[in-house]
């Protein structure tokens, strides 16, 4: 049950330029203005938007992979900031391209992405060090959970990133 004026999020939040205009994998542009025929689930046709993407690789400059030994530190300080402003958080993976969240935020759309903005930054500063420079991507994705089993669902697939070399940190073996 979330707190009054809080609701429940899957929150994806990708490196910069992990996933470009373009994107074999299928894309949206911002307001959808351009979009592949398919989505990370259905590859679109082959060469569909292949100068789009072409021309997305080459202004982006550089693909943030997050190196194996970074990802614990990413992952904490995106947790602690969230936790730090007062927001539930259930578990969090992060991996070399994309951050899953599994927390509890301001009921309104910007109200999470500001939150968002600062537990990116959190992250960000962990590692500013060693890895110095943009690290994620502009936006998030956000996923309002609807229920009990896609609560319960959610917090799974976050866990389960962990057999794909992702840092996984939950309530359950969080020391933040």
């Amino acid at each position: 049950m979330p707190t009054p004026g809080k609701r429940w999020f899957h929150v994806t939040v990708g490196t910069y330029g992990s996933w470009l205009p373009g994107d074999p994998r299928g894309f949206r542009s911002k307001g959808h203005k351009i979009h592949s025929s398919g989505d990370h689930k259905r590859s679109p046709p082959a060469g569909e938007h292949e100068g789009l993407h072409t021309y997305s690789k080459k202004i982006a400059h550089v693909m943030v992979v997050l190196p194996a030994e970074l990802r614990e530190a990413v992952g904490r300080g995106f947790v602690q900031v969230l936790i730090g402003r007062g927001h539930r958080v259930l578990a969090v993976s992060v991996s070399g391209m994309h951050l899953h969240a599994l927390a509890e935020l301001p009921g309104d759309r910007p109200g999470v992405k500001a939150e968002i903005g600062y537990a990116k930054k959190g992250g960000s500063r962990a590692i500013s060090k060693q890895l110095p420079g943009r690290v994620w991507a502009r936006d998030c994705g956000l996923k309002l959970i609807r229920d009990e089993a896609h609560h319960l669902n959610t917090f799974s697939y976050v866990e389960r990133h962990v057999e794909e070399g992702a840092f996984v940190w939950t309530f359950r073996n969080g020391e933040d």
